[in-house]
């Protein structure tokens, strides 16, 4: 596919309203715009996880996920009743839990709540999931007001548990995890 884009200045939505894929105009608060407005944060947040990662498979794995999430936002600006199935929606479901069952296998089991922090990268690989769960809640809004392609939930909420899982292979394997401790007086 060969994409082209001459002008980013448009002035098209200097009234408040955006275009949708099929070229229809909607205001730019409406929850489809919303929820791709949460995917492109997601993305970008995912971007600078990426950044931090080293060269390798982790890398080459987050970098597969950015273009899913482009895949999920083009389906979501292109509304269509029935809504057509996101390509190879099942193999990325399997693929994140084949990652997740690939990092778990060297980090212990949690005894306590994971607070987002650590290594630099795990921050980022919380925050990541913690952008994409909100993406999950407008998608969730979405799919009550119209249909929406049928795996992307699935593909959604796996992302998120996949973020947090390589959050704790990015803190050495959990070693550098910081757990939850009840909060006693302050210091």
């Amino acid at each position: 596919m060969t994409i082209r884009i001459d002008r980013i200045v448009t002035r098209g939505g200097d009234t408040g309203q955006t275009s949708l894929g099929d070229g229809a105009r909607v205001a730019k608060d409406a929850t489809r715009i919303e929820a791709l407005g949460t995917l492109d944060e997601a993305n970008a947040v995912i971007g600078l996880l990426r950044a931090t990662l080293p060269e390798g498979h982790d890398a080459t794995f987050v970098a597969w996920v950015q273009g899913l999430l482009f895949d999920i936002g083009g389906s979501i600006c292109m509304p269509a009743t029935p809504p057509p199935p996101l390509p190879h929606a099942a193999a990325a479901v399997t693929a994140m839990e084949n990652e997740i069952t690939r990092l778990r296998a060297s980090i212990p089991p949690l005894r306590s709540f994971v607070l987002p922090g650590g290594t630099q990268a795990a921050a980022h690989a919380h925050l990541a999931r913690t952008v994409v769960r909100r993406a999950e809640r407008r998608l969730a809004t979405l799919a009550r007001q119209a249909e929406i392609a049928p795996d992307i939930s699935a593909c959604m909420n796996r992302l998120s548990d996949y973020l947090f899982v390589l959050g704790r292979h990015l803190n050495d394997d959990g070693a550098k995890d910081l757990t939850w401790r009840p909060a006693s007086p302050p210091p």
